[in-house]
């Protein structure tokens, strides 16, 4: 689950990560009265919308009068940014930058811990840093058992800074930043950029955090924070009724059992030149109530074409499955092709049953299912 800006930074604040002053607001006129309180010459307003890319779609503005902070404010909130909509702008205090930092812990999967990421070049896409001039980028595996005390804190710090100062208060940060990533049961806490002021203060005055949906039973303050989009509602919707489902940006929607043979078929559709709608994952179950439930699923979806419903049967029998589609498709009323591989114990059985109903188009191979899909889809796109 992500979370805006704004809201990293209370959860940043209450574990002692300086951040610059700011107010969230809503409306033009409440952008302005809201310049007006924090009394500084100079504010960013920022676009706050889960997604990145803010700056480089016109969603961040620097203002330092009255009458660009409204114009500025009401353009940003008029913004639609990569498909969200801007409901609401952040308005910070624009603080001076003698030079800027990235910091951030993650879930490295390969390593199977979290790791520290640091680097001079904040500021930037750090992919984009990564890419260009790796050297910039510290990685450091955090042992669970150990975590960060002082003496890995400030020997991280060190990497960064040369004056005992400023290292002791980015060693303070480093530990608050884990610690906040650890209790929270976060996937990602990024500050990008932390800066460095002239005067030599620390700011994070970007803020990004990722929790784990799987922990997000342990933490009910975080629950409240979720703006789930449309795709992410019918996810949750399809966890409730017992399958896997992701949209995607295709028209051949799958049905598949199994999430190994879901990714496949994902591949195969892929390689024959036609685009997967999406991943569903019924399980092992012939259920015809399940079946109906996941067909509507995906009809839901207006840019299915064609669905490739793709079905081994191992434990689960296949004449169980082909009795389970026929009576679904009873109650289903489409007229999208329905293309049914259909391989396993007693797959003879259940092909035989399904081809004596006109609804489907049946194969036994992946490869001429898959072939049969594409050509049904070029004939609905004629």
């Amino acid at each position: 689950m992500k979370v805006h800006e704004y809201q990293a930074k209370e959860i940043f604040s209450t574990y002692g990560i300086p951040v610059e002053r700011h107010a969230l607001c809503h409306t033009a006129d409440g952008a302005v009265a809201a310049y007006h309180r924090m009394g500084v010459n100079r504010v960013a307003i920022k676009a706050q919308v889960l997604t990145g890319g803010r700056g480089k779609a016109g969603g961040v503005k620097l203002a330092n009068n009255d009458r660009d902070v409204y114009q500025y404010a009401q353009t940003i909130l008029e913004m639609t940014i990569k498909g969200y909509p801007v409901t609401k702008i952040l308005l910070s205090e624009a603080v001076n930058i003698a030079a800027e930092y990235y910091i951030s812990f993650t879930i490295d999967r390969n390593m199977r811990s979290v790791t520290l990421i640091m680097s001079a070049a904040g500021g930037m896409d750090i992919e984009e840093v990564a890419r260009q001039s790796p050297e910039k980028i510290i990685r450091c595996s955090i042992d669970p058992l150990i975590g960060v005390p002082d003496y890995l804190a400030h020997k991280f710090a060190f990497s960064l800074f040369e004056q005992a100062e400023q290292a002791n208060r980015m060693a303070t940060i480093i530990q608050d930043l884990y610690k906040a990533f650890i209790e929270k049961d976060a996937s990602l806490a990024e500050i990008n950029p932390l800066v460095l002021t002239p005067v030599g203060t620390l700011l994070a005055i970007d803020a990004k955090m990722v929790f784990d949906d799987n922990a997000l039973y342990r933490h009910p303050d975080l629950q409240k924070l979720s703006e789930p989009t449309e795709d992410e509602k019918l996810e949750a919707i399809a966890k409730e009724r017992g399958f896997s489902y992701v949209r995607m940006d295709g028209e051949i929607g799958c049905m598949v059992n199994g999430a190994g043979l879901a990714m496949t078929t994902m591949d195969m559709i892929k390689l024959y030149g036609g685009n997967p709608a999406n991943f569903l994952d019924i399980g092992g179950s012939s259920n015809p109530v399940k079946v109906i439930e996941a067909m509507r699923l995906l009809l839901d979806d207006k840019k299915v074409k064609v669905v490739f419903i793709n079905i081994f049967g191992g434990i689960t029998r296949c004449d169980d499955v082909a009795i389970g589609l026929l009576q679904a498709f009873e109650q289903i009323q489409t007229d999208i092709p329905i293309i049914v591989r259909l391989t396993g114990t007693n797959g003879n059985m259940g092909r035989e049953l399904l081809r004596k109903n006109n609804r489907f188009q049946v194969a036994q191979t992946m490869e001429e299912a898959t072939k049969m899909a594409i050509e049904s889809l070029k004939k609905e796109s004629i």
